[in-house]
């Protein structure tokens, strides 16, 4: 159910966007409701007085309970063998004993009513555990992620450590080290080091650390060198192990390759070396799926979209050459927008696309959006006139070929 100020505001987002040239019933598709919420809204009082439904006056059903029948349901659940036993178990035992006075639903809502729905015995209510930290990246050097990992030794007990920083925008590897024990010192090395080859120094806007709780990310030296960086510390929550994913996913991709030694390295030394090479082909070869088969250097650098552009405009020449080989549309190669890490509430994700959208809608003028090409009998190519797409005009025998 909509509140009366939230639909206020979604109905002015709306005729805003429509106002700029956008049909109706995509830009109400765009803020989550159906065009005839807003006309109902628009034609009653939804606008005005909100959605009247919580104060509708409904009948009694017939077969209700009497005020004698409820006196009696919170008599019985008041009773001593009773104090500490929820209504699921109630109703049970008053039938063991041939009783039948109301359903554990029934139960339990009139002693909600009464104030007397808590927890009884020395029962708790059950902890309901925080929601993860949403970060959106809309460039790099916005939000970092980074983790430890073990990399085998061939001498049994025995591991190294992989320390990693991830940009979260453009998936690129901004810091790594490798090193033979885990102490929060390394951290604060490769974090400072991290810090002056991306120069964050001179950025206005600091990124977010998001990382675990390992007591090694989260140890004082390791506070007190992001708090002098201006970093922000963001954590996952305790024993949730998919809070980090971007970085997991990473670890993934460095194990199995081909050149990851199954048996374990040598030494230190290899290690570094293989890591070193590692870094290099994802950052530079690896073409990632993630953010339409560019490589993380090429997009950090602000590269893709020149890239994408120019791989669309194979394809469509592809598709000139050989129309009958496509079907529809070609691949989508625009570039991916924004990188949201743990959204906590997926209205969190749409609130931020919905203004996002109806601003892009704000800005683009009606004449931008031109009829479709369509070929006349005579095979003469012809451009239509600059419509609005929310003509009204019906006679236009074209008219349902023109696209909002």
């Amino acid at each position: 159910m909509i509140g009366l100020e939230d639909g206020q505001a979604l109905a002015r987002d709306i005729h805003g966007a429509h106002a700029a040239g956008a049909r109706l019933k995509p830009a109400c598709a765009v803020a989550g409701i159906d065009l005839r919420t807003l006309q109902r809204w628009q034609a009653g009082e939804g606008l005005t007085g909100g959605d009247r439904r919580p104060q509708a006056v409904r009948p009694i059903p017939g077969h209700a309970l009497s005020e004698a029948e409820r006196a009696r349901v919170l008599a019985v659940a008041k009773e001593p063998r009773f104090a500490a036993v929820p209504p699921a178990r109630i109703v049970p035992m008053l039938a063991d004993e041939g009783l039948y006075l109301a359903s554990e639903s029934t139960f339990s809502r009139l002693l909600r009513e009464h104030g007397q729905a808590t927890r009884r015995g020395r029962a708790k209510a059950p902890r309901t555990s925080r929601p993860p930290t949403t970060h959106i990246a809309t460039a790099p050097c916005q939000v970092w992620c980074w983790d430890m990992t073990y990399l085998a030794v061939q001498v049994a007990g025995r591991w190294f450590h992989l320390y990693l920083i991830l940009d979260l925008y453009s998936r690129k590897i901004v810091g790594w080290e490798v090193h033979d024990r885990d102490h929060a010192d390394h951290a604060v090395h490769l974090v400072r080091r991290t810090a002056l080859a991306e120069g964050i120094a001179a950025m206005s806007a600091k990124p977010v650390l998001h990382g675990d709780n390992g007591s090694t990310l989260k140890a004082t030296t390791v506070l007190a060198m992001l708090n002098w960086l201006g970093v922000k510390p963001s954590y996952s929550r305790p024993r949730v192990s998919d809070d980090n994913a971007y970085a997991e996913s990473l670890f993934r991709t460095a194990k199995y390759r081909p050149e990851f030694p199954a048996r374990g390295f040598t030494g230190l030394d290899a290690a570094r070396v293989w890591a070193a090479d590692f870094v290099q082909w994802y950052n530079v070869d690896h073409r990632h799926g993630g953010i339409r088969y560019v490589s993380p250097a090429q997009r950090h650098a602000g590269e893709d979209k020149a890239i994408l552009a120019a791989r669309h405009a194979v394809y469509l020449r592809a598709r000139e050459q050989q129309p009958a080989r496509w079907s529809g549309n070609t691949r989508n190669w625009c570039p991916i927008g924004s990188v949201t890490l743990n959204p906590e509430r997926d209205s969190v994700i749409h609130t931020h696309w919905r203004i996002t959208i109806l601003n892009h809608w704000r800005h683009v003028r009606a004449d931008n959006y031109l009829d479709t090409r369509r070929t006349p009998a005579d095979g003469d190519r012809s451009r239509h006139r600059p419509v609005r797409p929310d003509s009204t005009d019906r006679s236009s025998p074209d008219r349902s070929r023109r696209s909002g």
